[in-house]
């Protein structure tokens, strides 16, 4: 017998109850019926010669002069959909809204005698942005070129908060993966016996939702106690791992548990529920929710990223005593100040600024580090840190790193940290009253991006509670000072290339991506290198 789902409080009686009396109004025979076309898609960059077949609804209620909403699902047509929308469409309990069903890729073989190539595993199981960026940029432009038998022409509505997209298994984790890297495409996510699991990377999910600044997504689960449990991990445990770890973030999440295995029958019998669900209120937006305790100690409610400046070279960032950030290109030969929504030009280049942006450091003390070596030099065995007192003679240590890039100081000034660009780690070394360095090792783990090799570390900074923050492909990587990555924060376009505090109480976080600076006030308060010493609080171990 199937197990009642265990669901949350928003799919309670009055939701319910709503769909019952709806449905004494509208007759079976009296639902206007949408019409489904069959199309094939093969001009595909993003997976280069792939072909697939897809299928367009349109609702018979879809008026062409004001986009629709939409449902994208994958591997074709599934869970009844058609005939589900024409009734809950004419119920008034969805919106009037396009459904896109489109089978994964495959590659044609050169002959009968060779097999095709099937995309589906790497389509639909790998994370990024390749599939969302298949969807939005390549196959829904081209459903767009389609029309109604009766001549409307098709357009859909680019706001993600009005579209929809779902799946089972493998595709229910793309549907996910989509809608996690692009929410201003999608923000409603169907997902039925999700494939969570270590097939390409899909099991990391539950930790980065922990971490990550929340996105406005709502997403219901299905799955059963008896789906899969192979070589690639357990179906149902890592279903509910997804459900707890969007709970703990604050995500607008709903689950059904059944009992069965991995199949859509389930599924099928609860879409229609899920489907209110996940349009219920609509159109208000979805919003995000507050994120992890860790992110709350650090990121203000309503204070998010805006733009301190465009157009501006940002290679690398750095801050003055009255907290005025600045930014260069990669060699400084370029300046701007921060100001007021723009980047200021700087032509009298003070000589600690330039020093700061070239990545080197100066203590309040006057100890200035840098890395070398720089452009036309060598080094066999890593790149070297420099110690210079003002009155004595340069300590040089070798960090062993021939990649080590960005430094910084810890707010105590009792050890160094020196990124490794080509891995995912930050190394922590001891600095001794002579001012060379000691004990390196492989401290801070950062998270990696599912196509990438390195971390794509190219800053660091640190705040008065001693958390290392990290400029990485990723976003800000926020570490406490065991060296685990407590919180990401994404900038607007993902990526983060240079990070610094500043302001006049360095409460505000600056990151630049690009050529446009952002920044956003936090509780904690930086500390840059020039400032006296200060010893944080233990860390909880």
């Amino acid at each position: 017998m199937m197990r009642r789902p265990m669901a949350r409080p928003r799919l309670a009686l009055p939701i319910i109850l709503l769909a019952t009396i709806a449905s004494a109004a509208v007759a079976a025979d009296e639902v206007p019926k949408g019409e489904v076309q069959k199309h094939a898609f093969g001009s595909s960059t993003v997976f280069p010669g792939t072909t697939r077949d897809y299928w367009i609804y349109i609702p018979k209620q879809y008026d062409p002069s004001k986009p629709a909403c939409l449902f994208v699902c994958q591997d074709g047509l599934q869970y009844n959909a058609p005939a589900v929308f024409d009734e809950l469409i004419a119920k008034g309990e969805i919106p009037v809204l396009i459904g896109v069903f489109v089978m994964h890729g495959r590659v044609k073989a050169p002959t009968d005698a060779a097999l095709d190539r099937f995309n589906r595993s790497l389509e639909y199981d790998g994370l990024g942005d390749a599939y969302v960026r298949f969807l939005t940029e390549e196959l829904l432009p081209e459903v767009e070129k389609h029309q109604a038998e009766d001549g409307r022409p098709v357009r859909l509505s680019k706001d993600g908060n009005d579209r929809a997209i779902g799946g089972s298994s493998s595709g229910a984790i793309c549907a996910f993966t989509a809608a996690w890297e692009r929410p201003s495409a999608f923000r409603r996510v169907f997902s039925a016996i999700g494939t969570y699991v270590g097939l390409r990377g899909g099991n990391d999910y539950p930790t980065l939702i922990r971490k990550y600044e929340p996105k406005p997504l709502r997403v219901f689960l299905e799955d059963g106690s008896n789906d899969l449990n192979i070589y690639g991990g357990d179906w149902w445990m890592a279903n509910q791992e997804m459900e707890r770890a969007l709970t703990f973030a604050g995500y607008e999440v709903a689950h059904d548990w059944g009992d069965g295995g991995h199949s859509s029958k389930h599924a099928t019998e609860i879409f229609p529920e899920a489907m209110r669900w996940l349009w219920k209120g609509w159109p208000t937006p979805i919003q995000a929710g507050p994120g992890s305790d860790k992110l709350q100690e650090i990121l203000i409610p309503g204070e998010g990223w805006t733009v301190a400046a465009e157009g501006a070279a940002a290679a690398s960032m750095a801050v003055d005593p009255a907290g005025d950030v600045f930014v260069s290109d990669a060699s400084a030969s370029r300046i701007a100040r921060i100001g007021d929504g723009r980047a200021e030009p700087v032509e009298d280049r003070p000589e600690a600024i330039v020093d700061a942006l070239l990545g080197r450091l100066t203590r309040n003390d006057g100890v200035r580090f840098r890395l070398f070596p720089g452009p036309g030099e060598t080094s066999t065995s890593g790149r070297q840190v420099e110690a210079r007192s003002p009155e004595g003679e340069p300590v040089v240590s070798n960090t062993g790193l021939p990649d080590a890039g960005s430094v910084a100081l810890s707010p105590d000034q009792s050890l160094m940290y020196v990124a490794d660009a080509a891995s995912r780690w930050v190394y922590s070394f001891q600095v001794q009253p002579d001012l060379s360095l000691r004990y390196g090792q492989r401290y801070y783990h950062l998270h990696l991006p599912d196509d990438a090799r390195d971390a794509g570390t190219a800053g660091l900074c640190v705040d008065r509670d001693g958390r290392l923050y990290a400029a990485t492909s990723l976003g800000v990587q926020v570490c406490d000072q065991a060296g685990r990555v407590n919180a990401i924060i994404p900038t607007p376009r993902g990526a983060a290339a240079a990070v610094s505090f500043g302001g006049p109480d360095f409460d505000v976080l600056y990151a630049a991506s690009g050529n446009i600076v952002y920044k956003r006030r936090v509780r904690p308060h930086g500390v840059p290198a020039f400032t006296p010493p200060l010893k944080p609080a233990a860390p909880r171990l």
